[in-house]
């Protein structure tokens, strides 16, 4: 039964954009869950607390950031330090009945002034750990109390304002929002491709070679008409190489062509081999490069086969000749082959 190809192109397109969009549209679900789920809100948004709502409450409704106000505080002459530098100072204030502790970072206490008469306050709501117990057994010697005693009368939580403001907060917030802002660009981009086949990537870079609309109705038209060379995913048609496979679209003029060549890759699971796949590079005219991997061996053997024949200019197998060949013809490679060159040569 003969294939139908009327508009193939556009619908590969089409399909790939649908394909991809799975990807994204997970990935937004999954940091939606997480944004329910964690912590994270509450580090964007804190919970509003009153000034007479008990800790000790609020951490077992499991609220993990606070804002809110604090007046009278103390500071305990402690601070809490990391790697040599102070990045925390004690402070105690009364809150409703409660005695609690808070931890200040340097610029909010100034350096640990001794009191604050009023303070607007985000933190992270903490059960006392061992650093804060520290704190509280060296005020009891200080007030010649017992520990016992002086832990009966201070929150066994307490407001840790730097776990609130620290480098690891506004990595995690940075890499949370940058991570969804790429995600939902991707996905918008990928609906207008659906949408607008003519805006995708794989028609766009026509451009190098004339106006992208018409080269792609030409391809199309001679695809329709039954390609000259087919394999799955791989087409020649009297003026094109066209790639229609899960991996991407390509649409290359076959007189654009300068240098075709193929890799082999061995697929294998530790000393088990499983297959050996090959790959189908095309460089063409003003820095176009197309991959189309793992096909067999025959199919783009076939392919490299009437392409040299189609263009008797084209380059065909890989070697270091034909590389300097390659180069020499496109100039001098952009700032990123360069890059990729010295990288190659350093592995």
């Amino acid at each position: 039964m003969m294939e139908n190809y009327e508009h193939y192109i556009t619908k590969n397109i089409k399909d790939v954009c649908r394909t991809k969009m799975i990807s994204p549209i997970i990935y937004l679900i999954l940091l939606l869950a997480l944004w329910i789920l964690s912590p994270i809100s509450e580090i964007v948004v804190p919970e509003k607390a009153d000034s007479n709502d008990s800790l000790t409450k609020l951490y077992k409704q499991d609220v993990s950031y606070i804002d809110t106000k604090l007046t009278d505080l103390y500071f305990t002459g402690y601070t809490q330090t990391s790697l040599g530098f102070t990045t925390g100072y004690y402070y105690y204030t009364m809150r409703g009945d409660e005695c609690i502790l808070v931890l200040l970072s340097p610029s909010t206490s100034e350096e640990g002034l001794p009191k604050i008469t009023a303070l607007h306050t985000k933190g992270r709501l903490a059960k006392r750990d061992r650093a804060a117990k520290d704190v509280l057994d060296n005020l009891s010697k200080d007030l010649n109390w017992t520990e016992t005693g002086i832990a009966s009368k201070v929150s066994p939580y307490y407001i840790n304002e730097p776990d609130c403001r620290n480098f690891r907060s506004y990595l995690l917030l940075f890499l949370y929002f940058a991570s969804m802002l790429y995600a939902f660009i991707s996905l918008i981009l990928l609906v207008i491709y659906y949408r607008f086949p003519l805006l995708s990537p794989p028609v766009r870079q026509l451009s190098r070679f004339g106006k992208p609309a018409e080269l792609l109705a030409e391809a199309e038209e001679e695809l329709a008409t039954l390609p000259q060379l087919a394999t799955d995913d791989m087409f020649i048609t009297e003026h094109y190489f066209i790639e229609t496979s899960k991996y991407g679209i390509a649409i290359v003029p076959i007189r654009e062509i300068i240098w075709v060549y193929k890799h082999s890759t061995l697929h294998k699971f530790f000393w088990y081999h499983f297959s050996i796949s090959y790959t189908l590079h095309i460089t063409a005219n003003k820095h176009l490069y197309i991959h189309c991997p793992k096909n067999i061996k025959s199919d783009i053997d076939g392919i490299m086969d009437y392409l040299a024949e189609a263009n008797h200019d084209i380059l065909v197998g890989f070697s270091e000749e034909n590389r300097l060949a390659v180069q020499e013809k496109q100039g001098t490679p952009l700032q990123i082959e360069k890059f990729l060159e010295i990288l190659k040569k350093r592995i």
